[in-house]
């Protein structure tokens, strides 16, 4: 029984899940990369330790966060949207070493659809991404690196946009004109089940997959941002037409074959 979790990134989803996870009798740890932070966490029931993962290392009470663990999920930020030049790919390849050094032996590694590219159209667990872009190749490289490394068992878990909470991107593009690629569909995923696929894998012990984890419905973005900004009581956006489309649409084979998973959020 794996009931010894600690999760590497206690952020907007990670905290949600170590406290579910908890709710539900697990004992749960994790990072943050503050000690503030961390005393907060501790003090509401979430044992929180300061550790950063950088291009020139991994800091902090690392050993502490490692130790004792049945399963380490991995929710690190890549901090790659920003174009800062961050390395991701060397930032993880130094927190993988400490785990391979470490006695943890199941992993669950949170990327993100963005490593298929725009135009790959439906795509399933079975297509192999085409990255196009600097950060969606990082992504794919922490996939491959961990997903083949003999030193533990990992399942890759690909979300698509994040929503839940006060959390919905059509904040960021109500009002906006000219936006594109209205008819492309959506391919998001709400923090509930974002949480229900993660506890079902840990649940259910299911490691060595790769998991596209977004809802199976796909509205096109015109329909869904349009309706979110209404619900809103926002200005919806304006979309331009388009005679030729650029699309990508992400479906799952794994979360009904393998978790027998069944969506609470559909959008």
């Amino acid at each position: 029984m794996n009931k010894k979790i600690t999760i590497a990134g206690l952020g907007w989803l990670g905290k949600a899940l170590a406290t579910r996870l908890h709710l539900m009798g697990y004992t749960v740890k994790g990072s943050v990369t503050d000690a503030e932070k961390a005393k907060d966490l501790t003090r509401s029931n979430i044992a929180a330790y300061p550790v950063i993962i950088a291009e020139t290392g991994v800091s902090g009470l690392v050993e502490t966060l490692l130790a004792d663990t049945d399963v380490l999920l991995i929710m690190i930020p890549p901090g790659l949207r920003k174009n800062t030049g961050a390395n991701y790919a060397l930032k993880m390849a130094h927190f993988l070493h400490l785990i391979e050094r470490s006695e943890v032996k199941k992993v669950i590694l949170i990327s993100s659809t963005s490593v298929y590219d725009d135009a790959q159209g439906k795509v399933t667990e079975k297509d192999a991404p085409q990255p196009d872009t600097n950060a969606a190749k990082q992504l794919y490289d922490v996939e491959q690196i961990f997903f083949n490394t003999p030193a533990f068992e990992t399942t890759v878990v690909r979300f698509g946009g994040l929503f839940g909470g006060s959390r919905n991107p059509v904040k960021f593009l109500a009002g906006r004109k000219g936006l594109t690629n209205g008819d492309a569909p959506v391919n998001m995923i709400h923090r509930d089940d974002c949480i229900g696929i993660l506890t079902a894998i840990i649940k259910q012990n299911a490691f060595g997959h790769i998991i596209n984890a977004v809802s199976p419905s796909h509205p096109t973005k015109k329909e869904y941002y349009t309706k979110q900004a209404i619900e809103l009581g926002l200005e919806p956006p304006e979309y331009s037409q388009e005679e030729s489309l650029s699309f990508k649409q992400i479906d799952s084979i794994t979360v009904d074959s393998v978790l027998n998973y069944e969506f609470t959020v559909h959008l």
